[in-house]
């Protein structure tokens, strides 16, 4: 459903994303971990068609986001780390808008909201102005939005910002119940306890490389390392940095 292919991008002299190649199935809960200026977001965004790559190709269930975008995204979900909405809009009117924008039956828009509102504990907030609403409040608004056309590809970036223990695990639950229900689940984050409760695979990129990519147990091999997931990912970029250039 994901499909990077020798993925390139270059600010200048800068390789942010160095030839990445990978594979996301049907259905996989995959989770992107790197350090600051890893690469991650820069590969987010040309997955969500907000960049052009310098090199290589990006697939959403088998569609060139570049040759194909309105295919692409007509399938795909994006939600950044500080996702941009309507602020003088309530949320209603907001999920409305992203339903219309996907070209919805306003029967579909007003069954997948009250669902989603229900889910995400949104009723005493959803005829607020987004303005008014907190910033986890604001999460909650934009991953209900993002869910409400059923996407076959999620794209998350930092999940859980701002959001309470409560609240982050009912989007935990949603995330996972969608990945079982056949969506594909990119998650990108600096918490390492996502990842290692919720990926059925992690992939680990460093200096605009994708340096290791398995399941926890394929990654504590490829490491050395039999700790948890935080040994495994210093382990392993601490060897990346080590590398010669070119290795």
């Amino acid at each position: 459903m994901i499909e990077l292919i020798q993925l390139t991008k270059q600010f200048g002299d800068l390789v942010a994303v160095d030839h990445l190649d990978l594979t996301l199935a049907r259905g996989e809960f995959f989770a992107m971990l790197g350090p600051n200026a890893a690469g991650k977001t820069t590969t987010i965004k040309m997955l969500a068609g907000l960049i052009k790559p310098t090199t290589g190709q990006a697939r959403i269930a088998g569609f060139d986001v570049q040759l194909q975008p309105l295919e692409a995204r007509r399938r795909l979900a994006y939600v950044p780390d500080f996702p941009f909405l309507y602020d003088k809009l309530t949320a209603w009117e907001f999920l409305r808008f992203t339903g219309q924008l996907f070209h919805l039956a306003d029967s579909q828009i007003e069954a997948n909201a009250r669902e989603l509102i229900a889910r995400f504990h949104l009723q005493e907030h959803v005829h607020r102005p987004i303005e008014s609403l907190s910033h986890g409040t604001r999460q909650r608004v934009a991953i209900a939005s993002a869910l409400l056309h059923e996407p076959e590809v999620f794209i998350i970036d930092e999940p859980m910002v701002g959001l309470d223990p409560q609240h982050a695990r009912i989007i935990k639950d949603v995330l996972k119940e969608r990945s079982r229900a056949g969506v594909t689940v990119l998650v990108s984050t600096h918490q390492l306890s996502i990842a290692e409760e919720m990926a059925d695979r992690i992939g680990i990129i460093h200096g605009g490389k994708l340096i290791a990519v398995g399941t926890r147990e394929e990654l504590r091999q490829q490491s050395g390392t039999a700790g948890q997931l935080e040994e495994i990912f210093l382990a392993l970029t601490a060897e990346s940095a080590a590398a010669p250039a070119g290795m």
